[in-house]
């Protein structure tokens, strides 16, 4: 059974940092580009990074630049997502999907129904 299912999230205060993680079990995550999403309320879906092939070739949006590192760890077959000076406009369900290794899915964050955990909540305040 294909699964993917994210861990990590939690209550935070600004300036905080939390890492995110997304196991992978019933197939290897080797073999797809890995893209962190997330969803607030009222908001749409946002891109947040993706990490590619097996020669770790990352990207990230904007918002977090410089802030959230994306990482793979294909022996655990697991993806990582760290995240540092969070901020209230952080606050999000956060989920990860298993894109297609090559095309340009990943370097656009572009989600198309692909295999995806439940999410986990990341919620930065006082």
């Amino acid at each position: 059974q294909v699964q993917l299912v994210e861990s990590g999230g939690a209550l935070v205060q600004p300036g905080g940092s939390l890492r995110l993680s997304c196991a992978a079990s019933g197939f290897t995550l080797d073999g797809y580009a890995v893209g962190w999403f997330r969803q607030a309320p009222g908001k749409e879906r946002e891109g947040v990074s993706c990490i590619g092939s097996s020669d770790g070739t990352t990207y990230y949006a904007d918002s977090v630049k410089g802030r959230f590192t994306i990482s793979r760890d294909n022996t655990n077959n697991t993806v990582y997502l760290q995240m540092n000076s969070l901020t209230p406009e952080d606050t999000a369900n956060y989920f990860c999907a298993a894109l297609p290794l090559y095309g340009s899915r990943c370097p656009t964050f572009t989600y198309e129904n692909d295999p995806r955990g439940q999410g986990t909540q990341v919620t930065v305040s006082l």
